[in-house]
């Protein structure tokens, strides 16, 4: 199965400073050294800071912009496209402070290796082609399951079409910093401390939910995008379940979303290269340029 690490401290994964003897513990990321609180503490701060950091952001642009007119309106706010763009990049400083605090749970202040204690190494059966082999084979089921099934448009689709800059700022955002902060708090932190309380069961069922219900909230109500996420959801659980590692989950998921990104900074090349005089020209990959 999966080899674990040196860690300190027998049967307690919180070992005291005040012990003589030292004492050696296999590292091993289903049995880490946080509880679940700490790692309920993470993902919910996580949610806040993603809630919190891009309005605190955005505040300087509304008081100097709309001084005058004495504060803007919500209609006004989310039709201003510098407005929304301020808020996609204040994702960035949500996602680095998000990771300060997984870092800081992980390692216990620096006590431990982050990576080790999460699992951030390839397992001996899954390694990296088969992990990005994964992402693709997911990627595909998604074109597949949008164009069948489709949707409304979603609060991701009108950022993306407010303005070519927000464009590429969500592009970077999915492909540079999500994928990492999302796996270290879902499949990280969450998990680990999850299946050691609960149980694998348990915790794949949790874990799975918890992902992709936040993300029910980005993509309502688009029932293909839903899909979509919940699948991916299953299948990253599924893998660190199986493999007892976080790096392929990162793999997988840095994949899909990359693709994703290609598509968003290219989408007005692809249009123009598969729109032709034929409605029926390319019809998956035209879907998929209007619904991700």
């Amino acid at each position: 199965m999966n080899t674990p690490e040196n860690f300190s401290s027998p049967q307690d994964p919180f070992p005291t400073a005040s012990s003589n003897t030292p004492q050696t513990l296999l590292i091993d990321p289903n049995n880490p050294p946080w509880k679940l609180w700490a790692a309920a503490l993470a993902w919910f701060s996580s949610i806040v800071f993603l809630w919190l950091v891009p309005q605190f952001c955005a505040l300087p642009y509304i008081a100097t912009h709309y001084r005058a007119s004495g504060g803007p309106t919500k209609e006004i706010l989310l039709s201003d496209k510098t407005f929304i763009l301020i808020l996609v990049a204040g994702f960035i400083p949500a996602h680095l402070l998000t990771l300060l605090l997984a870092w800081a749970i992980a390692s216990r202040f620096g006590k431990f290796s982050a990576f080790k204690t999460l699992g951030f190494s390839w397992p001996a059966n899954f390694g990296l082609w088969k992990s990005a082999a994964t992402a693709v084979g997911l990627f595909l089921i998604a074109m597949a399951i949008i164009y069948k099934f489709g949707g409304q448009d979603t609060d991701l689709e009108r950022i993306l079409h407010s303005s070519r800059a927000a464009a590429i700022v969500t592009a970077f955002v999915a492909a540079a910093t999500a994928p990492l902060v999302e796996e270290v708090i879902y499949r990280g932190l969450l998990y680990s401390a999850l299946q050691r309380a609960a149980g694998v069961v348990a915790a794949i069922a949790i874990v799975a939910m918890t992902f992709a219900g936040l993300h029910v909230l980005q993509y309502w109500p688009n029932f293909g995008a839903i899909a979509t996420i919940s699948l991916l959801s299953v299948v990253l659980t599924l893998v660190r379940a199986r493999t007892g590692r976080l790096l392929p989950c990162y793999i997988i998921h840095l994949v899909f979303n990359g693709i994703q990104s290609v598509i968003i900074v290219g989408e007005p090349y692809f249009r123009s290269l598969f729109q032709t005089p034929h409605p029926d020209a390319a019809p998956a990959v035209l879907h998929l340029l209007k619904l991700l």
